[in-house]
This record gives C-alpha cells, sequence and structure tokens, in this order.
C-alpha cells in the first residue's frame, strides 16, 4: 500500500451529542464542527470563519460553550456535546431562549443564531456560577452569581458575530430570559 492510499490516521470515540450516544472512528484532524455537520447531519452549527472569531460554529462541551471549528474531535472522546438542536432537549419543547429570540426577532438572516443560543445558554450558566467577565466590577465578591445589565451581556456575548445587526434584539431576548 502506498502513503497514498494509507487511510488517514484515526481513532474510535464515543460523544453523547445532545443526550444520545455516539461512537465513531474520526480522522485526527477532523474538528468537532465537520464531525456534527459531515457525520451527524447536525447542521445547526454553522461554519463561518473556520478560526474562532465568529462564533457561528458555538456548541456546549460539557456544559461550556466552545467553538466547535476549533475542537479536534478526537480529544473529545466521552464528552457530552450540545447542539442547538438539542436545547430543547428531546426535540419536543422550545429552550426559553429559543422562545426569547422568536419574541424579540433576534434573528434576521439566521445564520449567526445558532452559535448566538448556544453562547447565550453557557453565558447564563458562567454568570450564575460566579465567573466574571472584563466588565465585572472588581469589588463584586467572587464565586456569587454576577448580576447581568446590558454592558455585561454585551461584553459576554461579544465573541459571537451577526453580520445583520440583530444585536439588540439578542441583548433585549437576553434581558427577557434573565428577569
Amino acid at each position: 500500500m502506498t502513503s497514498e492510499n494509507a487511510p488517514a490516521p484515526g481513532s474510535e470515540i464515543t460523544l453523547r451529542v445532545n443526550g444520545k450516544p455516539h461512537t465513531l472512528y474520526v480522522d485526527h484532524r477532523r474538528v468537532l464542527l465537520d464531525l456534527l455537520r459531515e457525520d451527524l447531519g447536525l447542521t445547526g452549527a454553522k461554519k463561518g470563519c473556520d478560526h474562532g472569531q465568529c462564533g457561528a460554529c458555538t456548541v456546549l462541551v460539557g456544559g461550556r460553550r466552545l467553538n466547535s471549528c476549533l475542537l479536534l474531535a478526537v480529544t473529545l472522546d466521552g464528552a457530552e456535546v450540545t447542539t442547538v438542536e438539542g436545547l430543547g432537549g428531546d426535540g419536543e419543547e422550545t429552550h426559553p431562549l429559543q422562545r426569547a429570540f422568536l419574541e424579540r426577532d433576534a434573528f434576521q438572516c439566521g445564520y449567526c443564531t445558532p452559535g448566538q443560543l448556544c453562547s447565550a445558554v453557557g453565558m447564563l450558566a458562567e454568570a450564575a456560577d460566579g465567573h466574571p467577565s472584563h466588565v465585572t466590577d472588581p469589588a463584586a465578591p467572587s464565586g456569587r452569581p454576577v448580576a447581568l445589565d446590558r454592558p455585561e451581556i454585551r461584553e459576554r456575548m461579544s465573541g459571537n458575530l451577526c453580520r445583520c445587526g440583530a444585536y439588540p434584539g439578542i441583548v433585549a431576548a437576553l434581558e427577557d430570559v434573565i428577569e
């Protein structure tokens, strides 16, 4: 066998994606975004910049928001991954953030919306766990939930770009859910 015909180096991994286990043989160079979209048919997370700068590919891994275009899938063996398709649980319900986005018209073209939603879910958990942001008052007690006002929301969501400029609706939707 020539090196041209040799299979790409890979490993078998198991991921729990949206509550369901998936065991796959994965090329060591394959990123989570491509695995989700091409192998599992979960096309909610979008390929935007492919450099982790736009947030269109944001998913939750172990409850943390991460850019799936930067994550080598092979490093996530055993991880729990939640995509926008899994935010509503079994698919029968919509997540409160999804309803708020609809009510506040927090999207225009919708391309960034899945990443915005996953990022918002992760951001709410981070604030509830007391993780400070760049704009959090330094005098705020460490480890206590962080109050989410508009500057705090904007700072925490700044890693997710919207080319249509739906930011006012996104912030309003988050404020609705926070209340």
